[in-house]
């Protein structure tokens, strides 16, 4: 194992809730009640794939114009943005801090594959930028999860082979694109982790030694 590529939400922070609440909040202003059992489906993947769910669920599909849906996704974007502004590394899941450092240290190269354009803001809200060895910019990528474009574009900015790499999710999408990538995949507290090589309870449990221990290669 020579690097691990990190999903953000979920993985390093908990921001589903602030999603969840801009989202609710925005289709609450268009006629649409959405709940945190409905959020499940929007976690993982893309901002305007989370829209077009939406519009689906409350049945207005067809009543706006690709520039509206575009307004539409920026005035979430805006709010989301504003609930977050106030995060700091006390934000950090349990575990994590320490799990980046040890990494770091044992010359481990990092990767973030998180479908949120607002990754590198969380990062350096976290303070943890300085970690990552390179951050996917989702807006260059053609396909979002559970495509495995985004942990192959992470793994050829790092130099590396896929099988070179583990994958660390908690949302069903991710865990599939891990996989798809031909990469190690570490599912965390969800159903999802089912389909994961190595399945932990919580981030507290992510350890440098414990990966080492679990990781096996995915050579084809």
């Amino acid at each position: 194992m020579k690097a691990v590529i990190f999903d953000l939400d979920g993985v390093l922070t908990d921001t589903a809730k602030y999603h969840f609440e801009a989202w609710k909040n925005l289709a609450r202003s268009i006629g649409i009640e959405i709940d945190e059992t409905f959020n499940q489906h929007l976690l993982g993947i893309s901002r305007m794939e989370s829209l077009e769910l939406i519009l689906q669920f409350g049945g207005r599909s067809d009543d706006f114009s690709a520039l509206e849906k575009d307004e539409l996704a920026a005035r979430k974007n805006e709010a989301y943005r504003g609930l977050i502004s106030g995060m700091t590394p006390a934000d950090l899941l349990p575990g994590i801090g320490q799990f980046l450092r040890d990494l770091k240290e044992a010359g481990i190269k990092i990767g973030l594959a998180s479908a949120s354009r607002n990754g590198p803001f969380i990062l350096d809200s976290l303070q943890i930028t300085s970690f990552f060895d390179a951050i996917v910019d989702p807006a260059k990528l053609k396909k979002g999860k559970p495509d495995p474009e985004i942990f192959a574009a992470a793994a050829a900015q790092l130099k590396m082979r896929p099988a070179e790499c583990a994958g660390i999710e908690d949302a069903v999408a991710g865990i599939q694109a891990i996989n798809a990538a031909g990469m190690f995949s570490v599912g965390i507290a969800t159903p999802a982790a089912a389909a994961a090589d190595w399945r932990v309870a919580s981030t507290a449990e992510l350890t440098l030694e414990r990966l080492k221990q679990h990781f096996t290669r995915k050579d084809k």
